[in-house]
This record gives structure tokens, sequence and C-alpha cells, in this order.
């Protein structure tokens, strides 16, 4: 707990150190005008006939469309009506239905999330069919209420649907990036592409601060320590996702940057007093807020300064009702992280979770692990007098309204020739190539080992951790950048000695070594007895020049004292690892600037980088 307290101040004082000094603000410059094309004008306030409508829609339900509404499920498969026997069986053993059109005849949900695991996201025209399949359910219905698709795309490590959709750098890239145009042109593409899809939520930015580097869920998805900063490219995003005619969702309230623990498989603690809540987690999604954000996600997370009780924050009253509702004067939807992660398992069963939760202050209910057993609970909370019909009505007024808002009523379909000139377009790919550019940092340059020479170093082995591209496309790692240093004009080849290399894979590539000039190794969250660190260690002793790249958090070089050459990538999608291709190559310069401090391996207490640190040639 000291180191992990120390290390919290030492990045807080560093985010303010950086800003104070000016290195947040003049890196923040913009690299340009962002483009406003594509750009959609901002929904207009509802009007009172708007609001008398969905009043009356309101009224006619019954109890269990009323209780379905409040619901977004996953449902196996690429076609409404017709997935893949596997997908079928798959959906009925979970949800006791086949597809998704039978999901909302029986439940009335109003919402779906797309994953790809679940074969949702197979490729660009699949996704806008299974869209319009699923809103052609909804129309047949007895009262025709059009579904909010979501889904996570946040880029970088976390991204559902895959090229030939445009993949952007993540979050800590950007944040690296350090420019609000480039954070808003990210997300205003990305926003025209899923909507051409016909998703018209995603579930982003992240809005949490990473003040722990020993983050396991966070980490990059972040966009930095300075809370300001992050501040600063949240509500980028937000007005790019939202001006691009998409709902914007801000996560995880109130902040799951300083955990040690990933709440997909246990219950966070967040030990911040009030006062360090209020300076370091609050001002991004005071920030979203401001920008008009359509929705934001709660965290499985306990904070104890705010709820002495230990629930987690997704059913905390204290928290979602006296601190985002009334302290922070947010209206609009709040959505659960999903309820079938461990985080919000842990202390109460299945059928008691999303009663608490609406209690709590939540609109939507996200992903529940049965949910005819969730349903019923909060029908029957509902008929029981625990739940209210005129504060579920208020909650269903809020998701009306942003349906009306993202113009689900008016049309809720797309078409093959929207995906066309929306996904994955020649001047979308070059913009992501363009802000990639921008991201890659040069943490350590010592003895001028980069940018690699043609000449000196022509013959180049590209070895280290091939992981699993995040949207299923793309890849493997060490093949991406050795297909690129090939085209910028050496002879590169692949060696993937995984995550924890063997002996066996380390001597390989020891010897794989001397029949080339120099080696590119990707790591991946290095840790002092990792067999990454082992590979590095025996390919310096060979006397080759070593450039070491973190392909995720950029934390790895603390581990790793005799390299004298490493860049940060902050993910290993292509575009990231094209990117720093390029500049490995010489072919750009390195304008990365760190977005959080790196600590000493030694001494955790201290910094070895600086927030704003970053080299150049």
């Amino acid at each position: 707990m000291h180191s992990r307290r120390t290390v919290l101040t030492t990045a807080a004082a560093a985010a303010a150190a950086a800003t104070g000094a000016g290195a947040g603000p003049a890196h923040g410059t913009a690299h340009g005008t962002a483009p406003a094309i594509g750009l959609r004008p901002a929904a207009p306030a509802p009007s009172a006939a708007t609001r008398a409508r969905l009043r009356r829609l309101i009224s006619r339900m019954t109890p269990e469309e009323k209780v379905g509404q409040l619901f977004v499920m996953r449902v196996y498969g690429h076609s409404a009506t017709d997935p893949d026997p596997a997908d079928a069986a798959a959906n009925q053993k979970e949800i006791g239905v086949a597809n998704a059109a039978e999901l909302i005849a029986k439940y009335h949900v109003g919402g779906i999330i797309y994953f790809g695991w679940a074969h949702n996201t197979r490729e660009p025209h699949q996704i806008a069919d299974l869209s319009n399949g699923i809103q052609k359910a909804a129309a047949a219905q007895r009262l025709p209420v059009p579904v909010l698709i979501s889904t996570d795309q946040e880029h970088g490590i976390v991204a559902r649907v895959g090229a030939p959709a445009t993949l952007f750098p993540g979050a800590m890239a950007l944040g690296a990036g350090g420019s609000r145009d480039d954070a808003r042109t990210a997300a205003r593409i990305a926003g025209e592409e899923l909507f051409a899809m016909g998703i018209r939520q995603d579930y982003a930015p992240d809005a949490d601060v990473n003040v722990n580097p020993a983050n396991p869920v966070i980490g990059v998805r972040s966009f930095g320590a300075d809370p300001q900063a992050v501040a600063r490219m949240v509500a980028a995003e937000v007005k790019g996702y939202q001006g691009a005619g998409i709902a914007s969702c801000a996560k995880h309230f109130p902040g799951h940057g300083d955990t040690d623990t990933d709440s997909h498989v246990g219950l966070p603690y967040i030990h911040h007093s009030a006062e360090e809540w209020e300076r370091l987690d609050a001002p991004p999604f005071r920030a979203a807020i401001a920008a008009g954000i359509d929705s934001i996600m709660t965290a499985h997370i306990v904070v104890p300064a705010f709820d002495p009780s230990e629930d987690p924050a997704t059913l905390s009253r204290p928290i979602l009702t006296g601190i985002l509702r009334e302290r922070l004067g947010y209206d609009g939807v709040v959505v659960t992280d999903s309820l079938g992660m461990e985080g919000v398992r842990v202390k109460y069963g299945d059928a008691r979770v999303p009663v608490l939760a609406l209690k709590a202050g939540v609109d939507q209910l996200l992903n529940p692990p049965d949910l005819s057993v969730a349903h019923g609970a909060v029908l029957t909370a509902l008929r029981e007098g625990e739940l209210t019909e005129r504060d579920l009505d208020t909650k269903l007024m809020r998701i009306l309204l942003l349906k009306e808002r993202r113009g689900l009523f008016k049309d809720p379909y797309t078409t093959h020739q929207a995906v066309d000139r929306a996904v994955g377009t020649r001047g979308h790919l070059a913009a992501a190539d363009r802000i990639a550019e921008r991201t890659t940092t040069l943490l350590r340059n010592d003895t001028g080992i980069l940018p690699l020479s043609r000449l000196r170093e022509r013959r180049v082995l590209v070895a280290g951790v091939d992981a699993a591209a995040p949207s299923g496309t793309g890849g493997p790692p060490t093949t991406v950048l050795a297909r690129a240093l090939t085209e910028l004009g050496f002879t590169a080849t692949a060696l993937s000695t995984g995550q924890t290399p063997t002996q066996q894979r380390i001597d390989e590539a020891v010897a794989a070594l001397g029949e080339r000039d120099a080696v590119v190794v990707a790591t991946y969250n290095v840790t002092a007895a990792s067999g990454q660190r082992k590979l590095v260690d025996a390919l310096l002793a060979t006397g080759k020049p070593v450039v070491q790249l973190a392909v995720r958090n950029p934390y790895d070089i603390a581990q790793l004292g005799g390299v004298r050459a490493a860049l940060a990538s902050y993910s290993w999608t292509d575009v990231e690892l094209r990117a720093a291709a390029r500049v490995i190559a010489g072919q750009r310069d390195p304008a990365g600037r760190l977005p959080v401090p790196i600590m000493r391996a030694d001494a955790p207490t201290r910094a070895l980088y600086q927030i704003g640190h970053g080299l150049t040639y």
C-alpha cells in the first residue's frame, strides 16, 4: 500500500509539474484544424411535443416492456434471424431464445451490444445487415421501439470491429500525441463508420486517469496520468463521436485508474480520499458532462470514502445519485459495466444486482449473466413496490430521449451504400496513419542507435511478442513490423518468441541475430522475472544493436536497464506498429511524449521518466 500511495503521489506531482511548466499545453497544441466534413449538427434540446410523445409511448407499455427497455444484452450470431447453428445453440443455452429477433420479442430489450466473440462483427456489410435485422424485429413488435445498438470500440487494445474498418491508435497513444484535434478527428471518423454499420452507441472514451502503473485492466486504455490532460482528450472525443451522430459513453465512473485488481475477476478498491478523487478522478467526467456526453458507464469498484457500506459503485446510491447526479449535475443515461463481471457479483446474487443498480441511480443494465433471472427480479421488484413505476418511467424517458437524439425514431436503418461511403475509406485510413505518426514515443537513445541505417543495419531481425490482434484482424506484430521495415528498404525477418519465451526460443533468437545487423524486439508488460527480460538480455549480450519497442504499457523500460534504444507504441495494432517502423527507419521523427510517468524498478518512489518525456532525432 505504501508503494502504491507513493506512486500515486509522485504521478500526481509529475502531472501537475508538467502542466504547470507548460509541457502539457505546449504539447497539446493543434496539429491543424480537424476537418468539419461529416460532423452532424448538435441535437437540439427535446421539445415539449417530443417529450409528450415519448410520455405517451411509455404510458402504453406493459410492465414487461418497460423492464425490457432497461436491458442491453449480448446475442450470438451474424444474423438477427438466421445465425449459424452453433450460435443459435449458444443463445438457447444462455438466453432461452435462438436469435436476436426472438430476444426482442420475448424480453423487449432496449439495447443490444456487439462482440467479436459473439460473431456479431464479421465484416461491415454483415454488421449493417445484422443491425437492420434487429431494427426490423423491433419495428414488428406491438409497440415499435428502436433498439440502441452499442459496442466497445475504444481503438488501441479494445476494438470489436476490425479491418477493413479504420482502426486508430488507442487512448494512451493519443495522449502521447497530445493533440485534441487528433482525438476529435479519430472519434469523428470512428463514429461515422459505426453509424454506417447501424451502431449508434460507442462505449468510449475511457475517462479513467491511470495513476497506478500496476493497473491490470485500464493501463493504455486511459489517455494518461495527468487529470487535466485526460479531461481535454475526453471532451474532444465526446465531441467527435457525438458530432458523427452516435452516443458517446465515458467510463468507468467514479474512476478505475488507481486499481491493482481487474474488476472482471475481482472487486477492486479505490482508496482515494474525497479530496484526492476531486483532484485526480473527477476532471475527465466533469469535462465529459460539460461536452454534452450522452451516457456514463459505472465501475464495479469500492470507494470507501464515498460509501462506507463497501458496495461497488454500480450499486451505490451515494456514488451514482449523490455524486454523479446531484454533485456533478448529470442527468443523462447511466449504464452499468457488464453485470457478468465478478466485481459486481461477489457481494450479491444475480437477482439482487440489477434491482440494487436501478435503486442506486442506473438507467441501463448491461449484459447480465442470466437475462431471465435479471428481468424477472426487476419485474418482481416493480410489482412489489421496491421499485416505483414513476422512477422506472424517469429512467425510460432518459433512454428514449437518447434514442430520439440519435435519430433512431426517425430512421434506425442503414444501407450497404452507406457502408461503402464511410467504412475504411482511403481518406480515413490515411488519417489514421497520420495520427499514429504523432504518437510513437522515443524513450531512450543513449548511443544514437536510432534511427537504424539501411547501410549499416540493413539486415534486421524482428523478435518478440505476437499478441493476438485486439479486433481479430491484423497482425501478428512481429510480421507487421518486419513487413513495414522491408517496405522502407531494410531486409527484415520476423521471429515470434512469445510473451513467455523458453530458453530454447531465446537461443534461436540469438542464433538468428548472429546473421543479421540489428534486432527490434517487441515487449509486452515485462516483469522482473519475465522470460522477455531474459530474451532482451541475451540479445544485448551479442553486442548487436538492440531496439526495444513496448507494444502495450510503456513501463517495460524500467525492467530493461541494459537497453540503449527504447520506444513505446502503446498498442500492437497494425496502424501503431507501422508508425513505429517509420520512426525506427528514420522516415519520421518521434513526436510522442509520455502521458504517464515511468517509475524506477529498483526505487518505485522515484521517476525514471516524467510525464512529458520524449526524445527526437
